[in-house]
C-alpha cells in the first residue's frame, strides 16, 4: 500500500519562503516519478513540479520556474518542494503524487498515488 504524506504548508507573507515535504512509504520508489500539484479554490488542479526518482531529472511549470525547487532524499523516501519568493498566486492546496511509469508527465491522470494535501496560503 502507497502512502504518501504532505507536510510542511502555512500561511507565509509575500517574498517568504517554505519548503513542502512528502513521505513516501510502501514500496520501492527508485522507478518512479514523484510530483508537486495543487489547486486553488474555485480552479482546476494544475502541476506544478515532477522528478525522476532514481536519475533526479526534473520538470517544472513556467509559472513557478526559478522560484520552486523540487528534489528527493533516497534515504529518507522523502520529496521536496522549496518555494521562494512566494506570491499570492501560490495560494492552493498542494498535493504529492506518485507516477509508477518512469516518464516524466504534467499530467495528472499519469499519476497513480496521491497523498492529503496540505494548504499554502501566501498574503500579499
Amino acid at each position: 500500500q502507497v502512502q504518501l504524506v504532505e507536510s510542511g504548508g502555512g500561511l507565509v507573507q509575500a517574498g517568504d519562503s517554505l519548503r513542502l515535504s512528502c513521505a513516501a512509504s510502501g514500496r520501492t520508489f527508485s522507478s518512479y516519478v514523484m510530483g508537486w500539484f495543487r489547486q486553488a479554490p474555485g480552479k482546476e488542479r494544475e502541476f506544478v513540479a515532477a522528478i525522476y526518482w532514481t536519475a533526479g531529472t526534473t520538470i517544472y511549470a513556467d509559472s513557478v520556474k526559478g522560484r520552486f525547487t523540487i528534489s528527493r532524499d533516497n534515504a529518507k523516501n522523502t520529496v521536496y518542494l522549496q518555494m521562494n519568493s512566494l506570491k499570492p498566486e501560490d495560494t492552493a492546496v498542494y498535493y504529492c503524487a506518485a507516477n509508477g511509469t518512469p516518464i516524466l508527465s504534467t499530467n495528472g491522470r499519469r499519476f497513480d498515488y496521491w497523498g492529503q494535501g496540505t494548504q499554502v496560503t501566501v498574503s500579499s
